[in-house]
C-alpha cells in the first residue's frame, strides 16, 4: 500500500488538474454514475466532537474510483495545540476492493474543496471578475483563493477574519503565490471586503451570516463552503432568495446546510429554488448565469465523489512522481 503524507498530497494535486477532476466528479454525480450515501455522522459528546464517514464509488470517464474518507472535527484540539480537523482517505481498487493507498485527508479536503469552488467559479462568475473577497483565513480559505485565481484574472483580494492576526498572516503567506496577485489586503469590516467584490468565498464556521446582503454589488458570484450543519449559516437568507442557486448535491445540501434549511423553514422559498447541481451545468443539462447583473451562489457541503476522484488523481500523479512510502499490507 502507498502512503501519502500531506506534503505528498499537495505535490500530487495541482489546483488546475484538481478543478478538472472536480468537474468530472460533479458530472458523474448528476449523471447517476456514482453511488454516494449521505455522510454518516458519529457524535463524540465527551469532546463536543464529530467524526464523519464518506464513502463513494464513481464510474469515471476513463476509470472507476472507490474510496472512503474519515474526517474528525474536535473543537478542543486547538487548546491542545492540535489541528481542529484530522482526516484520512482510503483508496480501494474499484474492481477488486483491494486497498491501494492511504492519503492524508486534511490536505486533500482543502484542495478538493477549493477546486470544487474553482469549478463553480469557472462556470458561473463573470469573465471580467477582477476583485475577490475571502471570508475566513484558514486552510480552506487559502485553497478557495488559489482556485478562483486559477479561473479568473483576479487583480485584488480583500480578506476578512474576526481575528486580525489570522488575516494578516493569510496576507503574508498568500500574496503573490502562483496566480494569486500581490495585492492582497486585510479588510477592517465585512462591508469593506464585499462592496467591490466580483467573487466572494466564504469558508468559515459561522452560525450567522458573515456579510450584509445590501453591501453586494450586482453580478457578484458567491462560493459558500463553510456551513455543513443546519445550525451554521454564512450567507444572508435575502441573498440566497434573490440569487441563482447552484449546489454540489441537492440531497446533501437540503439535509445539511443552514444556508438553505433555515430560509426554507422560515418560508422565504422552497427546495425548488435550487436551480441546478453544478454537475448539471458541466453536462449542459441546465443553464448558468443569465446576465451580467445576476447574483450567482454556489453552495457546497462537500461530497464524497470529490474525495474519490481527488484521491484517484493524487494517486496517479504520486506514482508518476515517485512520491509516498510503500508499506506491506
Amino acid at each position: 500500500m502507498l502512503v501519502l503524507s500531506a506534503q505528498d498530497v499537495r505535490q500530487a494535486l495541482p489546483m488546475v488538474e484538481a478543478i478538472t477532476a472536480m468537474k468530472q466528479a460533479y458530472a458523474a454525480l448528476s449523471a447517476g454514475r456514482a453511488e454516494m450515501p449521505l455522510r454518516a455522522r458519529l457524535p463524540i459528546h465527551p469532546h463536543d466532537a464529530v467524526s464523519l464517514f464518506m464513502p463513494a464509488f464513481v464510474q469515471g470517464e476513463t476509470a472507476a474510483a472507490l474510496a472512503v474518507k474519515v474526517v474528525s472535527v474536535f473543537p478542543h484540539n486547538v487548546e491542545r495545540g492540535l489541528p481542529l480537523i484530522h482526516a484520512a482517505v482510503l483508496v480501494l481498487e474499484a474492481d477488486t476492493g483491494r486497498p491501494l493507498a492511504l492519503l492524508e485527508g486534511s490536505a486533500l479536503t482543502a484542495i478538493r474543496t477549493g477546486a470544487g469552488a474553482g469549478a463553480a467559479t469557472d462556470l458561473l462568475a463573470r469573465p471580467d471578475s477582477h476583485v475577490a473577497a475571502i471570508f475566513g483565513a484558514g486552510a480552506q480559505a487559502r485553497t478557495q483563493l488559489e482556485a478562483i485565481c486559477a479561473t479568473r484574472p483576479i487583480e485584488r483580494v480583500w480578506v476578512y477574519d474576526p481575528n486580525p492576526q489570522r488575516a494578516a498572516l493569510f496576507v503574508a503567506e498568500m500574496a503573490g503565490q502562483g496566480s494569486i496577485p500581490q495585492d492582497v489586503r486585510t479588510a477592517v469590516s465585512p462591508q469593506q471586503a464585499v462592496a467591490p467584490a466580483d467573487i466572494i468565498c466564504a469558508a468559515t464556521t459561522s452560525l450567522t451570516p458573515v456579510f450584509a446582503d445590501a453591501d453586494l454589488k450586482p453580478g457578484v458570484h458567491i462560493n459558500a463552503v463553510g456551513s455543513y450543519t443546519p445550525e451554521m449559516q454564512e450567507i444572508p437568507a435575502a441573498t440566497v432568495a434573490r440569487a441563482l442557486v447552484i449546489v454540489d448535491s441537492r440531497a446533501a445540501c437540503l439535509a445539511e446546510t443552514g444556508d438553505l434549511r433555515q430560509p426554507i423553514a422560515d418560508g422565504l422559498f422552497t427546495a425548488d429554488h435550487i436551480h441546478a447541481e453544478v454537475g448539471e451545468l458541466v453536462l449542459g443539462q441546465r443553464s448558468g448565469r443569465a446576465s451580467g447583473a445576476q447574483i450567482t451562489y454556489f453552495k457546497s457541503v462537500g461530497v464524497a465523489v470529490q474525495d474519490a476522484l481527488a484521491a484517484q488523481l493524487a494517486l496517479a500523479n504520486a506514482q508518476k512522481m515517485g512520491l509516498g512510502q510503500q508499506v506491506a499490507w
